[in-house]
């Protein structure tokens, strides 16, 4: 990689991992400036079949990157110093416009950091810019972004899943060599499946909310979309920990995530439950889930089908308290302390209306009818109470899952990448293609989706899940899996 110093081709980023960048900028091969020039030359030529950066931070990359190479220099880095990635435009950085790709944060730019974006600058690493979302978090496509569509890099007439479409899709096409997402329901896992790359949710607390702007406190996660599954592992390891600024922040040690990592799966219980492979599912995504538990079986796993009857309800459960938490955390969008207002109005009542009938795109504003509804007088036992008594139920059911087995192994999304605009005018429709993700939020346990195969030509992921604070079990299970595999080096064509 890189023989010619300063003439990299764009064949050698679509090479590149995190882990041999690291050997690269630590043996001197490369600086991490002449990394980020590179990096910012292909967002440049792919950006406007892609449409995966909401800003585009050069200076700012620039600046980190000289940075980065005194730090190495002097022999100060760590795993992360001089690697270009990108944020999900909801995590807050200070003096760089975070937008949650609404109208009501057009130009809003924060006084602060978020906690993982201060922990990667203090590192060292080079962040190129803020990608692209549905709209404060909420869809499947990134097509309710108020900006742009994020195309899918190995067809641009598909969706890169969502919410984390732009982080997923700049990542395929490399665009940076990672970023980071949010999980509310599938939001990090779903495009990371669709898009052939690998996205991970972690225990909810294991990494701090602190900065990540709010749609359902109770299941958001910050997570990191990689080429592989070290390289996700590496990213954990240096953005996990306790925050005492987030007050569901899990104050429990972390281990190294590369410790175990390459441990092997022999004897290792893994359960396939059986609810995820019912009617609806692409007859194609399964023939691949399935072969990919043939390869784990092979590897030393003992692969059994279990039931978790409850997960069925899981879906229901989600549109009940995410859009409840959404209806409350999106009161403060008023126009009154920040973001968009309407300043045509007669009185305060009527600006407040307006700004949020002209601020919120018609995603947002469903689902704050749909929350504000279930927690409204006379209907708040009926839903919200009762929905919470589920979550309880499924999370039990998932704990007692995890007394048997080490890992639960199932499809990540029931379909591969769809056309631009084929659900948008069909919500219930958009809402199933999380259908598999959910449930590992509704429990708050880590989740992990990994390429496993072509439908078609368009990418399809293995999810597996673990039990609560079990990270490692799922880079062990899904490392043996990549290394017995190819799929994680198909690149698309763009």
């Amino acid at each position: 990689l890189f023989l010619n110093r300063g003439n990299m081709n764009q064949d050698d980023l679509k090479n590149l991992t995190i882990e041999n960048a690291r050997d690269l900028l630590d043996s001197h091969q490369i600086s991490s400036l002449e990394l980020t020039e590179a990096y910012l030359e292909r967002i440049e030529n792919t950006e406007s079949d892609v449409n995966s950066f909401v800003t585009v931070s050069k200076e700012t990359a620039r600046n980190d990157a000289k940075n980065a190479d005194v730090l190495i220099n002097s022999g100060s880095q760590n795993l992360l110093t001089g690697i270009p990635l990108q944020l999900k435009d909801n995590l807050c950085t200070s003096g760089i416009r975070t937008t949650c790709s609404s109208k009501m944060l057009e130009n809003f730019i924060p006084p602060y950091d978020a906690f993982v974006a201060e922990k990667l600058k203090k590192q060292g690493a080079v962040l190129l810019g803020k990608g692209n979302l549905d709209e404060f978090a909420m869809g499947s496509s990134t097509e309710n972004s108020a900006f742009q569509s994020t195309k899918n890099p190995f067809d641009i007439t598909r969706v890169p899943g969502g919410s984390s479409g732009g982080p997923a899709a700049s990542v395929s096409a490399s665009q940076c060599l990672f970023s980071l997402g949010s999980d509310t329901g599938g939001s990090i896992r779903q495009p990371a499946s669709l898009c052939g790359v690998v996205g991970l949710k972690p225990t909810y607390g294991r990494v701090s909310r602190y900065g990540l702007i709010a749609f359902a406190s109770s299941l958001d996660q910050i997570g990191p979309i990689t080429h592989t599954v070290k390289d996700s592992a590496m990213v954990l390891n240096n953005i996990a920990g306790f925050d005492s600024k987030d007050s569901t922040s899990l104050n429990v040690p972390v281990p190294n995530y590369l410790d175990k990592i390459d441990h092997g799966i022999k004897g290792f219980k893994i359960g396939v439950p059986k609810e995820y492979f019912q009617k609806g599912i692409d007859p194609g995504v399964e023939k691949i889930i399935r072969d990919s538990l043939k390869v784990l079986e092979d590897l030393g796993a003992e692969i059994s089908e279990i039931s978790l009857p409850l997960t069925s309800y899981a879906l229901a459960v989600y549109y009940i308290i995410a859009p409840s938490e959404a209806s409350a955390n999106l009161t403060r969008y008023d126009g009154v302390k920040y973001g968009f207002n309407y300043s045509n109005a007669e009185n305060m009542w009527e600006g407040i209306e307006k700004t949020r009938q002209f601020g919120f795109g018609d995603e947002v504003k469903r689902r704050i009818l749909l929350g504000t509804y279930a927690l409204s007088s006379g209907y708040y036992d009926a839903f919200y109470l009762k929905a919470q008594k589920v979550r309880t139920l499924i999370r039990k059911e998932f704990e007692d899952a995890f007394q048997s087995y080490d890992v639960l192994a199932m499809p990540t999304s029931p379909s591969t990448a769809f056309k631009l605009n084929e659900k948008m005018n069909d919500p219930m429709q958009m809402y199933l293609n999380d259908i598999f993700t959910i449930p590992a939020n509704i429990a708050g346990i880590p989740s992990i989706s990994i390429p496993a195969g072509m439908n078609n030509g368009l990418p399809v992921g293995l999810q597996m899940m673990a039990g609560a604070l079990q990270e490692e079990k799922l880079f062990q299970t899904s490392y043996a899996f990549e290394q017995a595999t190819d799929w994680h080096k198909i690149k698309p064509d763009i």
